[in-house]
């Protein structure tokens, strides 16, 4: 159907739901001679007539009120969907969803979507955890958030944390029976808690840096997992040593759960960035989220 079809059947519908070329007309905004040849064109190129006039009323035909039951009810639900559209436009709302990695998830997301549903109840963010590295537009996320290095150049991206302060734990009792590594290269002598990276299939090698020369070790030991909630809980075991976002193990530092080696060398992590393909007619909803997730120095 074209689009000249849809607004020539939306005219007639509404003379055949008025009984009047006049209210018709009036509704519309054009003069009735206008509308009656948007009716006899649409009659034309149907070959059926569709209206029966009089010089004092107008009724559809059998053919026209076929026509008229068929269409009136989609003719309706557009309208009632554009007039939800707009007012969407002013009245922020719907469904984003968000890939995530799960420690950025739980540092920088959920807090900035507690301030931001709250004020905005009609907005949905559904969040999926993931380490690899995911096509949003493959996948249908609205966007993702990964560290900024990982980024493709091709999105846009917005930081939304500084730099992730990290640290080399391990239990009291693990170090007082394996020792403290006293530099970086030697923690290849010590049992560690590796991260396997899902994107490439290899262990993350721990990054230190000392007098501005960045050193790179790829350690091994007895537990290997692609998520840092299990790697955190692996290092409370006492399983080895593991390399964590200082945050998440800070209470444990405190209370004398886990110990901090190699602080003074130990690199960060580049902040995490929300990136998402380009957006030229972005929603209301998405603005505000970008907007709340977005990193203030």
């Amino acid at each position: 159907m074209r689009r000249e079809d849809i607004a020539d059947i939306s005219a007639f519908v509404m003379v055949a739901e008025a009984g009047s070329f006049t209210k018709a007309a009036r509704h519309l905004g054009i003069t009735q001679s206008a509308l009656s040849q948007i009716v006899r064109r649409l009659e034309e190129r149907l070959d059926v007539r569709l209206l029966a006039r009089t010089t004092r009323s107008v009724a559809p035909t059998a053919a026209g009120e076929r026509l008229v039951a068929r269409m009136a009810p989609m003719l309706r639900d557009l309208e009632t969907g554009l007039t939800e559209l707009i007012e969407t436009r002013d009245r922020p709302g719907g469904h984003i969803r968000i890939t995530s990695v799960e420690h950025a998830a739980r540092a920088y997301v959920l807090p900035a979507l507690a301030r931001l549903l709250s004020d905005y109840p009609e907005i949905t963010v559904e969040v999926i955890v993931d380490y690899g590295l995911v096509d949003v537009v493959a996948d249908r996320f609205d966007a993702g958030v990964r560290l900024g290095a990982q980024v493709e150049k091709d999105m846009i991206a917005v930081r939304i944390s500084p730099d992730i302060p990290m640290a080399v734990v391990a239990t009291p009792a693990h170090i007082s029976s394996h020792g403290r590594p006293e530099r970086p290269e030697s923690l290849v002598e010590h049992r560690c808690i590796c991260l396997r990276l899902p994107s490439s299939e290899t262990l993350y090698s721990w990054r230190f840096v000392a007098a501005d020369r960045e050193t790179q070790v790829r350690v091994s030991g007895p537990v290997i997992s692609n998520t840092a909630e299990l790697m955190h809980k692996a290092a409370r075991e006492g399983l080895g040593f593991a390399m964590l976002p200082a945050d998440m193990v800070a209470e444990d530092l405190q209370a004398g759960r886990l110990e901090q080696v190699l602080s003074d060398v130990t690199a960060p992590l580049p902040g995490y960035h929300l990136y998402y393909p380009n957006r030229r007619h972005a929603s209301p909803a998405f603005r505000l989220l970008v907007d709340a997730l977005r990193y203030r120095a």
